[in-house]
């Protein structure tokens, strides 16, 4: 087990398309979480940017961008990149700082101005580029491999298009209680298999959207948290950010061809499932300690595929925890109680901060009617293309 860090705040910027600059979005959301830590910027050690790669020159230095915007004071900075994996690895190498002894208090920011539609690959010819690949050999969009992963849950574990379609009425009435979230209507299943076909058998409201947002945290070492008066702040407890083991028998886009098992016998876990378990073994507990999840739903079906990733239930079972009511409000495990990414969308380097965030308004017992009952532990999950890990293991 590693040491423990403290969230001493939490902030966000909510999630639309607001049309204008993500430095705006994240400074906004970093001043909140100040504010909530009641720390003054002055007295913070460092800050680690998530990287916004579409954003121009500054977002390829978020760190020192948002320094800037803040008002230099001379703390250490970093950026990360690591797709939708950013957050977490902005957490992990804050945490890495404050464990190390290189500064007390640490600011975690990350903040997108997404494009409309579905993200593509930047320009030019990148033939050692897997998700340039993807887009030129394939054509397979984002929204082609959700289809993709939703056709063989159905295939392979009989889900239904109706059971998809509960997986956004569940976290569409979640987000309606958001104040953050962009999407603040409840829907009905009818209206999911309404909503026009994007990548069959995925629905329009099946999918989440591309947002601007942004989201940030106040860390410190668990002395410092004292010492300011916080003598049971929420804590992390463990960050996974593990990557595949070889080989690697499923087809996972953007990578478009899978390893020959003739050599080594593939790993026991798929690589999502290893990422929970990696969180699971750092923190020493186990899912039967869960009181809820923040999981990347990219799509309604990829959310049944976190259930059985991160061990909620067994294999080919997820349908059955949904249609029980296990993962919604007042279940055994609630998922995604903020509303996911169906009632957020996308804003890359912001979203798995922003399901930190909401593990610790969870955890605190501040987050209004959507407030998991009695929680004392929380996980996140998402996966960042190219072999990014991303869970985060928050306790109280």
């Amino acid at each position: 087990m590693t040491g423990e860090v403290a969230v001493l705040g939490a902030g966000m910027h909510p999630w639309g398309k607001w049309g204008r600059g993500f430095v705006e979005y994240g400074t906004v959301a970093a001043r909140a979480a100040l504010a909530d830590a009641g720390v003054d910027w002055r007295d913070v050690g460092s800050i680690v940017g998530a990287d916004t790669v579409r954003g121009g020159y500054p977002g390829y230095v978020a760190g020192a961008t948002f320094a800037k915007a803040l008002g230099w004071q001379g703390a250490r900075v970093a950026s990360v990149y690591a797709a939708c994996a950013s957050g977490a690895q902005a957490v992990n190498t804050a945490r890495a700082q404050i464990l190390s002894g290189l500064a007390d208090v640490v600011l975690v920011v990350g903040a997108d101005a997404a494009p409309k539609g579905f993200f593509r690959p930047a320009g030019g010819d990148r033939a050692d580029d897997p998700d340039w690949l993807r887009f030129r050999v394939l054509g397979a969009t984002n929204p082609t491999y959700f289809g993709l992963y939703a056709r063989r849950r159905m295939a392979v574990h009989g889900d239904t298009l109706e059971d998809f379609a509960q997986v956004k009425v569940k976290n569409a009435a979640l987000g309606a209680l958001n104040p953050n979230a962009r999407y603040r209507k409840r829907v009905t299943a009818e209206e999911v298999a309404a909503s026009a076909v994007v990548a069959d058998p995925l629905r329009l409201l099946d999918i989440c959207a591309t947002s601007d947002g942004a989201a940030a945290l106040v860390l410190s070492s668990m002395e410092f948290a004292r010492r300011h008066g916080a003598a049971d702040p929420v804590r992390i407890r463990a960050v996974s950010t593990v990557t595949p083991r070889y080989p690697n028998t499923v087809l996972d886009l953007p990578d478009i061809a899978t390893d020959s098992a003739v050599a080594a016998e593939p790993a026991a876990d798929t690589f999502r499932a290893s990422i929970a378990r990696a969180a699971y073994e750092e923190a020493g507990i186990g899912p039967e300690d869960l009181s809820l999840a923040e999981v990347y739903d990219l799509s309604t079906a990829l959310e049944l595929q976190w259930y059985e990733d991160l061990e909620l239930c067994g294999e080919g079972e997820a349908a059955k925890l949904l249609r029980e009511g296990a993962t919604a409000p007042g279940g055994r495990i609630p998922v995604n109680a903020s509303g996911g990414l169906a009632s957020f969308g996308e804003a890359v380097p912001a979203q798995a901060i922003a399901q930190v965030c909401e593990l610790t308004w969870q955890l605190r017992g501040a987050a209004g009617d959507r407030q998991v009952a009695g929680a004392r532990v929380g996980i996140t999950a998402n996966q960042g293309l190219f072999g990014h890990g991303s869970s985060v293991i928050a306790v109280r």
